[in-house]
């Protein structure tokens, strides 16, 4: 079973994404805060962690800090780096700390759907048949 890990302070983001993501061979674990994103890679091995770059408030940067964090636990790991508050500057540096892609929201869900496919995570578009 592939593993997912959602890293957003938007309730309604973790919840469109985990039910877009989710598959018979796909799970995929929410997380609101930082501390519990970090709670759920000491539990898990994730084929793919997707994180929002900024969890509290207009200066955070946590996405990019937790970014750095999966790659050193778990060098495998692709991460997907998200942000409504983008800049060539942090693009540069996702890419710079490990980043698999770099997505400005809102998320084209197709091309979301893609990468994550790209990946080997295939069951993810059952979540959009009908």
């Amino acid at each position: 079973m592939k593993k997912i890990l959602i890293v957003d302070d938007e309730p309604t983001i973790l919840m469109t994404m985990s039910h877009v993501l989710s598959g018979k061979d796909t799970m995929v674990i929410t997380s609101s805060r930082i501390e519990e994103a970090e709670e759920a890679l000491a539990r898990y091995t994730f084929d793919l962690v997707i994180a929002d770059i900024r969890l509290s408030g207009m200066e955070g940067i946590e996405g990019l800090e937790l970014l750095s964090y999966v790659k050193q636990i778990s060098p495998k790991t692709n991460v997907i780096i998200m942000t409504a508050y983008g800049s060539d500057e942090i693009k540069e540096e996702a890419y710079k700390r490990g980043a698999f892609h770099y997505f400005e929201k809102p998320i084209d869900i197709p091309q979301l759907i893609e990468r994550v496919q790209s990946v080997g995570i295939e069951s993810v578009a059952e979540g959009l048949k009908a």
